[in-house]
């Protein structure tokens, strides 16, 4: 976290500070898309932003993490103690982990609801246990907590032209779009998780089962109805891409070139994974460098014409991404 980015979210303790650098780190070691749009938020508000996305990190890792000699029970220990840590910063400010710390911080900056971090760690306790979803509704329900909130924790942070409650099923589609992609992408590496996110009804409408992945994954073989179950999830993830897409008009001018540009690079991982013949459990589809950069400039263009205008209309309802007082909030 740069100095002036901390100086700026009016963040002054040294043990905060340090706080929120270590979110920081967590969100720019796992996520490059993001983080690179992150650089084109309002300085004073890419800190809250990175607090959000390090401490979902954090919770990724216990659940996630590549320590395979963790058994579940053991990952559900430690996922206890890190919702411990976390009722306690929420109530007192506090928190053992410093990424807990940062978060629990941003929280009572901008008045954001604990109920969705509660909503948001029950997903990450399914994780431990649950290993496919049999319908697309039950995939939503599990992506209500996993993503969604997500969208709906950064809501108070970026700022709305709109009250709130009209941009909220925006922001929420948006993280589910966002967490829809990741899936395509990574469905091998799921796989070898023993997971599958896509929905089960969806696969097999294409004659695809588990058994028919983890054969294609070992083998390294195509199928065509694999091609077509995962054509089929792509034209369901761009449907909730267009549901989300006018909630981007209703942001804060000044974070609509940042929001603007995570989607056009989620975007382009479907563009990649179409591209590649929808290959995804043979080998990660990746955007490339040139393309994430192009997309970034866009991105700057349209923050360099955002503060040109100035700062645009007032957002609405008091959600213009300021931090407000919560409880234990510190100023």
């Amino acid at each position: 976290m740069s100095r002036r980015e901390l100086d700026a979210a009016g963040i002054g303790d040294p043990a905060l500070r340090d706080a929120y650098t270590r979110a920081r780190r967590l969100n720019a070691r796992h996520g490059r898309s993001y983080f690179l749009a992150t650089r084109l938020l309002p300085r004073e508000r890419r800190c809250a932003v990175h607090a959000l996305y390090g401490f979902a990190r954090r919770a990724d890792d216990i659940v996630d993490g590549l320590d395979r000699h963790r058994t579940p029970e053991e990952r559900d220990r430690l996922l206890a103690r890190l919702e411990r840590d976390l009722a306690y910063g929420l109530r007192t400010g506090g928190g053992e982990d410093p990424v807990v710390r940062a978060v629990a911080d941003t929280a009572a900056r901008y008045g954001i609801d604990p109920a969705l971090f509660a909503d948001f760690l029950a997903s990450m306790r399914a994780d431990l246990t649950v290993t496919d979803y049999p319908t697309y509704a039950e995939l939503r329900a599990y992506m209500h907590g996993s993503a969604a909130v997500i969208g709906l924790q950064l809501l108070p942070v970026l700022g709305t032209v709109v009250p709130r409650e009209e941009a909220a099923p925006h922001a929420a589609a948006l993280g589910v779009a966002f967490q829809l992609t990741n899936f395509l992408r990574d469905v091998g590496e799921d796989l070898d998780r023993g997971r599958v996110y896509l929905p089960a009804d969806l696969l097999a409408a294409h004659g695809v089962d588990r058994p028919l992945l983890e054969w294609s994954r070992r083998t390294g073989r195509r199928d065509p109805r694999i091609r077509a179950a995962f054509a089929a999830t792509e034209a369901l993830t761009r449907q909730v891409y267009r549901t989300a897409e006018p909630g981007l008009g209703m942001l804060d001018p000044r974070v609509r070139p940042c929001i603007r540009t995570a989607f056009a690079l989620y975007g382009g991982i479907l563009d990649a994974i179409a591209r590649d013949g929808y290959a995804v459990l043979h080998h990660r589809a990746v955007v490339s460098r040139g393309r994430r950069a192009a997309t970034a400039a866009v991105g700057a263009g349209q923050l360099v014409r955002a503060r040109w205008r100035g700062r645009g209309t007032a957002p609405a309802d008091g959600a213009e991404g300021r931090a407000v007082p919560g409880p234990g909030a510190r100023r």
